[in-house]
């Protein structure tokens, strides 16, 4: 039998694994600067930490959330020596909520880094910046958001209901008694929503409550199974105290309790009223929502003889006051239901001059029928993902000016490049600041054929 050896120390392939830090475990920290998503940057130990809730120069102490390879995520926990730009949080809930991350951060300076993320994009990724920037286009700082959506999970262990929004890097929820982003009007509901749930009799079968306002004011409440008797009469009573309406999802597609009531949204300067469903995409930000449209009909100039092409067009956002300028609005979206939706919003504000269409918006579309007459002028809205196969063929359709509305610059600088190579110069770009209090980004860009 052979000797068994001892002493003998095996590594796996690729040497000697670094040691993870672990979950909890505190560190003090100075942070060097900050991170295009408003994190501070602190370097440790041959770590690079990105720390929620820091602001460059100070001096913290960090709760770690994650840690993989070199990366450690963490949040501020304390604070030694505090920045001049710090500000006190306007929310109780800020730090463990994970709805707005830069509540620290003065509302010019949260301006300041969204600018900065987006020039930093276009210059890294396109090697330009546009031939004009434009003022920062912004609404309320608070008070702005008019859809939500509430956590709502039945503790096993507890018997407890949990009721509130997501912690930050966490599945917990975190009891929220107030919020400062909502629009007034959702104000009362949220503060009283959680002790009416709380006062189910079967609340175990609650999934998620959404808030929304417009035209009027809904509560959506998604459950798993049917609802008590008495619970239904409780939301019912809830929701008529409110001035809300009443919508619940099943199975199935969400539905009102009342089929005559719908769901809607106002663009008073074009004397406008756009009806949705819950679950349909629609701007959180009213005020912005309306200045962006108003911005981006001044920066494209579309003309009264134009015919304009409207992608990624939702339920007419922007389609339907474009056709109430121009001579032929062409709006298309990649989701059935919604050119649905959108068409019947056309018929309803007396618009006859705007046809919707359903295609896939991954694909190239100079072949589709409708393309076939060509465009002056284009605007596309598309999601984070971007739309880099659709602007590979936009010069084919003849098109000499295109806005191209971002919500997310890394994309939005990606099909720059393909844009700049088919002979488009960049004219303008600005940002949009949809998301007070978080480190989220939406921007404007205007393209113009080079002649």
């Amino acid at each position: 039998m052979a000797k068994h050896e001892r002493g003998l120390r095996f590594q796996p392939a690729g040497g000697t694994r670094a040691n993870q830090i672990p979950t909890g475990k505190k560190q003090r920290l100075t942070i060097e600067r900050l991170a295009n998503d408003g994190r501070g940057i602190a370097f440790f130990e041959g770590k690079t930490w990105f720390v929620a809730g820091s602001l460059a120069g100070e001096e913290v102490e960090a709760r770690v959330l994650n840690a993989h390879g070199k990366i450690v995520e963490a949040r501020t926990e304390r604070v030694f020596q505090g920045s001049a730009m710090r500000r006190p949080a306007p929310c109780v809930h800020f730090g463990r909520c994970g709805g707005c991350s830069v509540q620290h951060v003065p509302h010019a300076e949260q301006l300041a880094l969204k600018q900065r993320m987006l020039a930093e994009q276009l210059q890294r990724v396109a090697g330009v910046e546009p031939e004009q920037w434009a003022a920062p286009l912004t609404g309320p700082e608070f008070a702005y958001r008019r859809r939500a959506r509430v956590a709502v999970r039945w503790d096993v262990k507890a018997k407890r209901l949990d009721v509130g929004f997501r912690a930050a890097a966490s599945q917990d929820i975190v009891a929220i008694d107030e919020c400062p982003v909502l629009v007034q009007a959702l104000q009362p509901i949220m503060m009283q929503l959680p002790g009416m749930l709380k006062s189910f009799s079967k609340p175990q079968v609650l999934g998620h409550v959404e808030l929304f306002w417009g035209t009027s004011s809904a509560v959506l409440v998604r459950h798993t199974a049917p609802l008590a008797e008495t619970d239904l009469n409780n939301l019912k009573a809830f929701c008529h105290t409110h001035d809300a309406q009443l919508w619940l999802h099943g199975e199935g597609d969400p539905q009102p309790v009342d089929a005559s009531q719908s769901l809607g949204y106002r663009l008073e300067p074009w004397d406008l009223e756009l009806a949705y469903r819950p679950g349909d995409f629609i701007q959180v930000n009213a005020a912005v929502n309306t200045a962006m449209i108003e911005q981006a009909l001044e920066w494209l100039a579309p003309q009264a003889d134009e015919r304009v092409l409207d992608l990624f067009c939702g339920l007419g956002n922007f389609a339907l006051p474009l056709a109430k300028t121009v001579k032929e609005v062409v709006a298309v979206e990649g989701v059935a239901t919604m050119v649905e939706r959108a068409t019947r919003n056309a018929m309803s504000n007396d618009l006859h001059n705007v046809a919707f269409f359903q295609a896939d918006l991954s694909q190239p579309l100079d072949k589709a029928e409708w393309a076939a007459q060509g465009f002056t002028a284009v605007l596309l809205d598309p999601p984070r993902d971007g739309a880099f196969e659709v602007v590979r063929k936009l010069k084919t359709l003849g098109a000499r000016r295109l806005l191209y509305v971002s919500c997310n610059p890394a994309t939005l600088a990606r099909d720059t490049v393909e844009l700049l190579s088919q002979g488009y110069r960049l004219k303008r770009a600005g940002i949009l600041d949809m998301f007070p209090q978080t480190a989220h980004v939406e921007a404007m860009a205007l393209f113009e054929a080079s002649k």
